[in-house]
């Protein structure tokens, strides 16, 4: 019996990239021997000037330039440079004709002209020994796919409501549109947490963070001292007898107020990818180390594939079947009927046997479709409702006795990131370095990265919460005025804020 499920949603990978080399072997689900749907070395695009540029590896730890992955950068690497998704979509579970994965090369090519066929690097299995342990030890998803083909902003929406309410890339914000700058995203439905509220079932939001993205959701803040607690706190607390913990959510440290990404471990291309690695062996460990580990189920998965090639199509799938929540949400038309491309996604459980390899078509809905069934909620649209759930996996009628209570180590990338990089004034002295070499005015007039606005919003969000509401318009207006540079700057001030107030996420269980 399951009491207690853990999940993690780490950033911006595709299965290929992290596990297509793999070659993992075992059985399915009926207990039939198959393998893992991975990379053959065969697959490949043509780069821009009609170079052919095969798949291979190993994979860089970090990258210099982040691929693109908005929703016109995946519409181009999933149909090619002039090609667009069909209307109308096919039905749910087809294959849209129009999708070929042929564009990864070409549309990385504007993001690093230096080395485009980086996008076609995949890890080989010792550079990411902790996710292949897991694989192998317990039960992998192949054909688990982001939920649309967009950004990270839509895409964690959906484990949360099943939905993003309309929103089809990372978000924008303006004067028309302040009620989400103050109150965050709303869905038709409301989210898991509220399911979870109905019921009386307490629920738990671990952040390594000061920026998680959850915040963004509308209402998140009343629950921010109950609902919410710094990771750190994560180990004492699950090791308690007494945890009681019916759903617990894990949001990484995107290290967001550096302006790119790096210090985290939220596994960013431009971040070294071992943070990530060394989180997942600390989760699972604390887990299994626990009383409460012969009931608890932890499903990893990552919220989009990041711009790295894929060779598996994504098929079509059913649309929400709520609203648009805000006009501003929709940028694209998109109709919500695509799947995007699939990611690495591990279920972690003594019920699940040992080397099993799913091959059944999941999206993020299938955390929710699982956790409903698991504790008699109600579905939040039709995407969860329709979704296939995990409770198949769980076929054992006695908890494995063979599950390892120690990972190995993460690999040793090699990179250096300074202790000192992580604080707020050195962060943004590194990021204004080339300030002095005459670039100051092309920094103040570069745009917020579409990867940033979500965790600038998120920063005003956690400033709001501490101002007088006579305040208000004038957060608004300076909000709506910041540059790159200006929201980088911005998010460091908070930052320092919310720590020397004391007001940094620092719940106990109730």
């Amino acid at each position: 019996m399951i009491d207690h499920v853990f999940v993690v949603m780490l950033e911006n990978r595709s299965f290929d990239h992290m596990l297509g080399f793999s070659q993992i072997q075992g059985t399915d689900p009926s207990g039939k021997l198959t393998k893992v749907e991975g990379l053959t070395g065969k697959e490949s695009n043509i780069s821009l000037s009609g170079d052919l540029v095969n798949v291979s590896s190993p994979a860089d730890f970090v990258l210099n330039y982040g691929p693109g992955h908005e929703f016109n950068d995946v519409k181009e690497q999933l149909c090619g440079k002039s090609h667009t998704y069909s209307s109308p979509a096919p039905s749910p579970g087809q294959i849209d004709p129009n999708i070929n994965n042929s564009g990864y090369v070409s549309n990385y090519s504007v993001y690093d002209r230096k080395n485009p066929g980086n996008i076609m690097k995949c890890y080989l299995p010792e550079q990411l020994p902790i996710l292949t342990t897991l694989a192998k030890e317990f039960a992998v998803c192949d054909r688990w796919f982001s939920s649309l083909p967009g950004p990270t902003w839509p895409n964690r929406f959906f484990i949360h409501a099943a939905s993003s309410g309309g929103l089809d890339d990372s978000p924008s914000f303006s004067r028309e549109f302040k009620s989400i700058l103050y109150d965050g995203f709303k869905f038709d439905n409301g989210t898991i947490y509220d399911q979870l509220n109905s019921e009386d079932l307490d629920w738990m939001i671990y952040c390594d963070d000061e920026f998680p993205q959850v915040l963004s959701i509308a209402g998140m803040r009343s629950h921010f001292t109950k609902h919410f607690t710094q990771f750190n706190l994560f180990k004492q607390d699950v090791s308690n007898p007494l945890f009681s913990k019916s759903y617990v959510f894990i949001e990484p440290d995107y290290h967001a107020f550096t302006g790119n990404f790096r210090g985290g471990n939220s596994q960013h291309p431009m971040d070294d990818i071992t943070r990530g690695e060394k989180m997942l062996k600390e989760i699972y460990e604390v887990i299994r180390k626990s009383p409460h580990w012969e009931s608890s189920l932890l499903i990893i998965t990552y919220d989009e594939h990041g711009g790295f090639y894929d060779h598996v199509v994504p098929p079509a799938t059913v649309h929400p079947g709520d609203s648009i929540s805000d006009p501003s949400n929709n940028h694209n038309n998109f109709d919500f009927q695509q799947l995007g491309v699939r990611v690495p996604t591990i279920i972690v459980s003594p019920l699940v046997p040992k080397g099993t390899i799913d091959h059944t078509v999941y999206d993020h809905s299938s955390v929710l479709a699982t956790v409903e069934k698991l504790f008699k909620l109600s579905s939040l649209t039709k995407r969860d409702q329709k979704a296939e759930t995990l409770n198949h996996l769980l076929t054992l009628s006695a908890p494995r006795t063979d599950t390892p209570a120690v990972l190995p180590n993460p690999a040793d990338s090699g990179f250096s990131y300074k202790d000192e990089d992580e604080k707020p004034k050195n962060a943004m002295v590194s990021f204004l370095s080339g300030i002095m070499s005459g670039r100051i005015s092309l920094l103040r007039r570069e745009p917020v990265d579409p990867s940033l606005r979500g965790f600038h919003h998120v920063a005003l969000l956690r400033d709001l919460g501490d101002s007088p509401s006579t305040g208000k318009e004038q957060h608004f207006e300076r909000f709506l005025r910041h540059k790159k540079v200006d929201a980088v700057r911005y998010m460091q001030q908070v930052r320092q804020k919310v720590t020397a107030k004391g007001h940094e996420i620092s719940a106990k269980e109730s």
